[in-house]
């Protein structure tokens, strides 16, 4: 039984993906002892958070990081960074902070909901945030005529969630941004490649620590020094609401260990999922296949497209059949509203999309 189960909770299969709502990653064991042991010692939390700077630093190829308690928190820290600086003066009134520049472009289409919304999280950092453009449709001049003295920053959401067509991509962001001495930030919660943005010359990147690379909740924000170690005074301000124990400062330095020769694991997925569809192909109303993820990265999963008419129910009934279980079975359902689930390998632990297969053969069978 697990720690869950004791506290009479569900038992839940994840084929959702690294989801925060569902707990995000199940670490590795060595990743959990290095939290054990953290626990049960003590540290200074100050030279801490700087060491594992540098280790972000190391990983990222940056020239500074700064360790969060998540993502979200990276978003408003990286804003206050920019906006307040060092100053202790200024920092200490975010998100209140008058007379400089506080305004924060994002394009229409990046400005997404999350689990919370992307605007609330740059506005925790003192930002009064500029959309630009339409959800749909983003030009150059959208993104230059925003512009103007009260201009702070630049964000760039690299995001499943965010539209992906008819944006301004980042290099087209780097450009104004940069012609314009702006810095650039990029939101990378859940990204496999935490180089490719800093090499490309954003001058922010945020990541989160328990999504690709599997660590505890936590994240950190990489990127050019001066900004970096602003990013580490906001400790003293907004950033004390966020603050991340010292168990998952120490996982995520083990994750990212890990995370540096972690193998790939695009040809494994595909195994796995074509092995899952094999097991489900004689289901009345399902046509299965192998997609690749949406925002392009080396993930890839089993797309079921349900029809009602031969399923003899829709995709979000077949969805929130699957949840009502025991276990409960959590799909991707991001376009359940169109006839599609899909079914994400990578948080599955061993033997689970056999279990998954099971239950859709029972409820066929009902």
């Amino acid at each position: 039984m697990s720690i869950y189960q004791q506290l009479g909770l569900r038992a839940v299969i994840n084929a959702s993906g690294k989801m925060t709502a569902l707990g995000a990653s199940a670490v590795h064991p060595e990743v959990a002892r290095a939290i054990s042991e953290a626990s049960m010692d003590y540290v200074d939390m100050r030279e801490l958070l700087h060491e594992v700077g540098k280790r972000i630093a190391k990983a990222t190829g940056a020239e500074g990081g700064c360790p969060t308690l998540g993502a979200s928190a990276g978003i408003a820290i990286a804003t206050a960074a920019i906006i307040a600086g060092s100053n202790l003066a200024k920092l200490e009134k975010i998100p209140f902070l008058l007379g400089v520049p506080n305004e924060v472009i994002v394009q229409k289409g990046h400005s997404v909901h999350f689990g919370g919304a992307v605007p609330q999280m740059m506005a925790l950092g003192g930002a009064k945030v500029i959309e630009v453009g339409h959800a749909n449709l983003v030009e150059a001049d959208h993104i230059e005529g925003a512009i103007n003295e009260n201009t702070a920053a630049l964000f760039y959401i690299k995001s499943h969630h965010a539209v992906q067509k008819g944006m301004q991509s980042l290099q087209a962001m780097l450009e104004i941004g940069h012609r314009h001495q702006l810095p650039v930030v990029v939101d990378a919660a859940a990204e496999d490649d935490l180089h490719m943005y800093v090499q490309m010359g954003a001058d922010l990147v945020i990541y989160s620590g328990g999504k690709a690379i599997e660590g505890p909740t936590s994240g950190f924000i990489c990127g050019k020094q001066a900004l970096i170690d602003a990013c580490h005074a906001q400790y003293k301000g907004v950033g004390r609401a966020m603050k991340v124990g010292k168990e998952a400062l120490v996982g995520l330095v083990m994750a990212l260990e890990r995370y540096a020769n972690k193998p790939e694991t695009g040809k494994e997925q595909k195994e796995r999922m074509q092995s899952f569809l094999e097991q489900i192909k004689d289901l009345a109303g399902v046509t299965g296949r192998i997609v690749q993820d949406e925002a392009g990265r080396e993930i890839y999963r089993a797309q079921l497209t349900i029809d009602p008419a031969e399923a003899g129910m829709t995709a979000t009934e077949l969805s929130q059949k699957l949840k009502e279980g025991k276990p409960a079975i959590y799909t991707r359902d991001h376009y359940a509203n169109i006839g599609i689930i899909n079914i994400d390998p990578r948080p599955l632990l061993p033997q689970q999309e056999k279990q998954i297969a099971q239950r859709l053969h029972q409820i066929w069978q009902a």
